[in-house]
């Protein structure tokens, strides 16, 4: 299949392309940016004109519901609502039902999706047996059916001589270690400690549970000499100890959700249920630290740390209702958001995620495919084309994923959002485009 995509403005953050062009796409790579080659007859053409032609979108956090809802499609709809925001490689955490601790349900799920010929799904295996911290998984095993690196999701290995053996055995093989730091009691409030969990008579996440657990993978890491990537930073803190930790040489990655850079605590309003989140909301001193780190590199990547929430589940008070928000359709808008600040700009916050979450992938694992995130000759034609002078609003009519619950869909109307994404290509084959 052969597609001309004709007078779109090409932004490439990988590269720092940004111009009128056109691109080429045969057997599933870009083959040209600007003129076609020599006798290339395309059977398809799509008219960019006024839109960005931007890289397939790579997001480091989001859940799909499978294993454990396959009698609800939700791999279907939610691989869907992906290729409509533009994410066209996505990395799914291994707390599933069942957990991702075997190579059969690991083979199991890149089957499915890869039938499914939306996006590329990159899953991460169970660190330890059930996610319960107690016996390591076997990683070699994992690796060869298809994990790009090994987490906990949202369980903390309360045993931290369990966690040094398990960073241990992941350093001798190169594997790397995804982690939430959450020290196992200190985290099990339902909001963020501070004066507004206090008044809505929350039990409270200080910041400490955060810091306490980074501090103890950052020894652990110059122990090991283990490779971790961070997930979801939620406190200026934890900002800077990652920060000290990149300095220091240290192999060390993380990522920031769109909740966690947009939102704040006060923004549970009057016990809103779609507010309650794994990190929970910090304070604005926080929000305004991980937008620095964001911006200046400490922080590498976006993430929409999609996890999609039944309707029961969360129409119950505040903190029995099950945490977590959708949003692979939110992160590229997201993104732009974030972007409007000048001390931002376009760029970089195309940037935070496409190229970039794409390295890490890369570095995480050899199961990643070569040249994701990029615009480039020879790289994979995983391609989004947007119209940036659009603004939509986040309301569930809107969204595709088969659980609509957001904290950004706040009032009747939802928050406006800028840019749309027009249509999408995985590997050279188009695989939506907007009514």
């Amino acid at each position: 299949m052969k597609t001309l995509i004709q007078h779109g403005r090409v932004i490439d953050p990988a590269s720092g392309l940004d111009a009128a062009a056109d691109l080429a796409i045969a057997d599933g790579h870009i083959v040209a940016i600007g003129q076609a080659p020599t006798g290339f007859t395309p059977d398809a053409v799509y008219d960019a004109s006024a839109h960005w032609v931007l890289p397939g979108l790579v997001d480091l956090c989001a859940r799909l519901g499978e294993p454990g809802h396959e009698h609800e499609h939700m791999l279907n709809t939610e691989l869907a609502a992906a290729v409509a925001g533009g994410v066209t490689s996505l990395v799914c955490p291994p707390d599933t039902d069942p957990v991702l601790d075997e190579p059969g349900l690991v083979d199991m799920l890149r089957y499915r999706a890869e039938r499914l010929h939306l996006s590329r799904v990159y899953p991460l295996g169970a660190l330890t047996r059930g996610l319960t911290g107690e016996v390591l998984t076997e990683m070699n095993e994992l690796t060869e059916a298809g994990c790009v690196g090994f987490g906990q999701a949202e369980q903390a290995v309360g045993n931290t001589q369990v966690l040094q053996r398990a960073m241990q055995y992941a350093a001798t093989f190169d594997y790397s270690v995804w982690l939430r730091p959450q020290e196992l009691h200190l985290g099990k409030g339902v909001a963020a400690s501070g004066p507004l969990a206090t008044r809505l008579g929350l039990s409270g996440v200080p910041v400490a549970a955060e810091t306490i657990a980074l501090n103890t993978i950052l020894a652990l890491m110059r122990i090991t000499g283990a490779r971790v990537h961070i997930c979801r930073l939620s406190s200026a803190a934890g900002v800077e100890l990652v920060r000290q930790a990149k300095a220091e040489g240290l192999p060390i990655s993380c990522d920031v959700s769109i909740h966690s850079l947009h939102l704040i605590d006060v923004d549970i309003g009057y016990f809103d249920s779609r507010a309650r989140l794994n990190p929970p909301l910090r304070q604005q001193a926080d929000r305004a630290a991980l937008s620095v780190g964001l911006r200046d590199g400490t922080i590498d990547a976006l993430v929409s740390d999609h996890t999609p929430v039944e309707g029961d589940a969360k129409a119950l008070p505040f903190a029995q209702a099950q945490p977590g928000a959708t949003g692979l359709e939110l992160l590229l808008s997201m993104a732009l958001k974030w972007g409007q600040d000048p001390a931002v700009g376009m760029h970089r916050a195309l940037q935070v995620v496409t190229s970039a979450p794409a390295v890490l992938l890369a570095q995480s694992g050899a199961g990643a495919a070569p040249g994701l995130g990029q615009l480039q000759v020879g790289a994979p034609a995983d391609v989004c084309v947007v119209d940036p002078t659009t603004t939509w609003r986040v309301t569930p009519g809107a969204l595709r994923s088969q659980c609509k619950h957001t904290p950004f869909a706040f009032d009747i109307c939802g928050m406006a959002l800028p840019a749309s994404v027009r249509a999408t290509w995985v590997t050279g084959h188009q695989v939506y485009c907007a009514p």
